[in-house]
């Protein structure tokens, strides 16, 4: 079984990966469009307040999904969800540099034995070095019965 305790110490709060971003204002307006957002600001890019829409910043990825030197831990991967939480408007056609770092690894137990979370976070920022949004990306490993 996966030591989570030692995992976490050895990787927790550690940037693991730099990446650069330009959002394009059409795209976030169409991805704003279709996931039925109706607030101007997120949908007519002539809005002088016209800001990136969550879900655009959610399907932002860095280069990386895990630092180079994680273990890997088998088992069955799944997606676990996305979250963001914007601090500051993203305005599209800047400059952004997401730096991402393992901000939570835990374990749960049910029906299907022990899964693995592993909590990816990304802080946006722009040129300025002002923090704008945060997003999450939690992986789920469904461990593998011992035999």
């Amino acid at each position: 079984m996966t030591d989570i305790d030692d995992l976490r110490s050895k990787f927790l709060d550690l940037e693991f990966d730099r990446t650069g971003f330009v959002i394009d204002a059409e795209q976030s307006a169409t991805v704003a469009k279709t996931s039925g957002e109706t607030r101007s600001e997120f949908i007519d890019t002539t809005d002088p307040n016209f800001e990136a829409c969550a879900p655009i910043l959610a399907s932002l990825a860095s280069g990386r999904r895990l630092p180079i030197d994680f273990p890997k831990l088998g088992g069955i991967s799944m997606d676990g969800g996305k979250a963001v939480a914007c601090i500051k408007p993203v305005r599209p056609g800047i400059k952004l540099t997401g730096k991402t770092h393992l901000h939570d690894i835990y374990a749960k137990s049910g029906r299907s034995g022990r899964m693995i979370f592993l909590v990816s976070r990304m802080q946006l920022y722009n040129d300025s070095g002002e923090h704008l949004a945060t997003t999450d990306s939690r992986q789920v490993i469904r461990e593998r019965p011992d035999k």
